[in-house]
């Protein structure tokens, strides 16, 4: 998905070539779907952590190509703005410790990344949302240096013709505009990546989709943005708003957001995700590669599919298909609603209930779907983005002939026995297992996740001094049992 370009501005012929190569991939990647064996293999966990780069001081510092280089880790990329870094994790079989293999890899690369950065006078956050961000950290100045993010800023601001509004509510709404898409950088996530085969691609994204709901309540680490106190997962409402280029007119038909939920539930597999992101969006960076599917297929080449991974790039779905040419071809299902942070054992807790949960309700998805409709799901992702632990979503029951609104906290202690025996059908030791589960369900007796205590401990330090002050001083705290690599449920307030 990262996937870097060559040029910065584009015409009507660069359009039209991308759009015939897109239909050559497409019609690629559907000859691979059937052969016998394609995408066959192991079941993997991988994973990718954004982060932030902040001063001793605890505000954003701009120095993100030089660490990068200084490091030099070709799992360490940059990201749009100039204070973020993100590290692409190894993949690890599931059947062997992959959940403990990416705790120690997160611990180890960060160790190693805080020691680069403390050398340009930095230090290195896992979190959702940083707490000392200003307006004034957005804007032109912060883009990092990249031909893509210049292209896929000027292509969106073209679109939009406009200022980016963002409008959130919460006990102190925020309503601010920007000129073009930087907003975006101050969301930072820990993404999951699920190989699948494609047998079970179908079921296993609709559980994926049924869930995360649930695993974001349970996550949620971004509750607030220049001091606003706004939804326990404010990445969501301020990721969609911030790159969004239409205009709302609720009597005029519109493209749906670049940013969003999906379109319903997977009917017969992944093919259908993919043609549904080229028939409904048009590309924003139409670079073609210099071989096409066509000649690497007719070579006995495994194609890489760059033109629509390049597209796919631009459309952020909150969980969406993965096609990858390594290892001979394979798919897998990205998570992407899962903020960064607390810690490492906080973030490979969500992971592991995350999967756990799919692969535990996938062998009756069938039976479940028919009782919540996709818009009851797309429902539920934003009352679990809003209230955390605090939501009220709908849950389908295979014996009702209804749906009704049940707390998400009950739902979740209901399906913990369900998730581990996901993970068990999936090779996952009862000792990995026990781990991670136990952090989950300690984090739910003591109803506690990164949004609450941020919530709590900004609440006490009111008490003692001016909200710009408490930030930095609630970030410090943040930062202390963040590399302690302590279970959120255990900060003490």
């Amino acid at each position: 998905m990262g996937i870097d370009i060559d040029k910065t501005s584009f015409g009507a012929t660069d359009h039209q070539a991308f759009s015939a190569r897109l239909e050559e991939n497409l019609d690629a990647l559907r000859q691979l779907l059937t052969q016998p064996g394609f995408g066959e293999g192991p079941a993997t966990l991988g994973s990718e952590l954004e982060m932030y780069i902040v001063d001793d001081a605890g505000n954003p510092l701009y120095a993100n190509q030089e660490i990068e280089a200084a490091a030099n880790d070709p799992q360490l990329t940059l990201e749009l703005n100039r204070y973020n870094l993100e590290f692409n994790l190894s993949p690890y079989r599931l059947d062997d410790s992959a959940f403990a293999s990416t705790e120690r890899e997160i611990l180890a690369s960060l160790e190693r990344l805080r020691v680069v950065a403390a050398r340009h006078g930095g230090r290195i956050v896992p979190i959702g949302i940083l707490p000392t961000l200003r307006q004034a950290d957005f804007g032109p100045h912060c883009i990092t240096g990249r031909k893509r993010y210049h292209a896929l800023v000027d292509q969106l601001i073209r679109r939009r013709g406009d200022k980016f509004r963002i409008d959130i509510n919460g006990d102190d709404p925020l309503k601010v505009e920007l000129a073009d898409i930087t907003l975006e950088g101050a969301n930072t996530s820990f993404q999951v990546h699920y190989r699948v085969t494609p047998e079970e691609f179908a079921d296993t994204f609709n559980a994926v989709q049924m869930v995360t709901p649930l695993v974001l309540a349970l996550g949620a680490n971004s509750p607030a943005l220049f001091g606003h106190r706004l939804w326990h997962e404010t990445r969501v409402p301020l990721f969609k708003q911030s790159i969004d280029t239409r205009h709302v007119d609720r009597y005029s038909s519109r493209e749906p957001a670049r940013v969003n939920f999906g379109q319903g539930w997977v009917r017969r597999g992944a093919c259908e995700l993919f043609r549904e992101v080229v028939r409904i969006y048009p590309p924003l960076l139409p670079v073609c590669s210099s071989v096409s599917p066509a000649d690497d297929l007719a070579a006995g080449r495994t194609p890489s599919l760059a033109e629509l991974r390049l597209h796919q790039g631009t459309v952020w779905l909150w969980n969406r298909p993965i096609y990858d040419d390594t290892d001979g071809g394979h798919l897998r299902i990205e998570m992407r609603a899962l903020p960064a942070g607390p810690s490492a054992l906080d973030m490979v807790a969500n992971a592991a209930l995350f999967v756990g949960l799919a692969q535990g309700l996938r062998p009756h998805i069938n039976e479940l779907l028919p009782g919540l409709p996709f818009s009851r799901a797309e429902y539920n992702f934003y009352r679990a983005a809003q209230h955390g632990l605090d939501a009220k979503l709908l849950w389908p029951d295979s014996n009702r002939s209804d749906y009704r609104e049940r707390a998400v906290t009950e739902i979740l202690a209901e399906l913990l026995p369900v998730a581990r025996a996901g993970l068990g059908a999936i090779g996952v030791s009862a000792a990995e297992c026990e781990r991670y589960l136990g952090v989950i369900e300690q984090r739910l007796e003591r109803r506690q996740t990164g949004a609450l205590w941020q919530h709590r401990r900004l609440a006490q330090l009111r008490g003692e001094m001016p909200l710009a002050e408490a930030l930095h001083e609630m970030l410090e705290n943040y930062m202390e049992y963040s590399m302690r690599n302590l279970a959120v449920a255990e900060w003490p307030l």
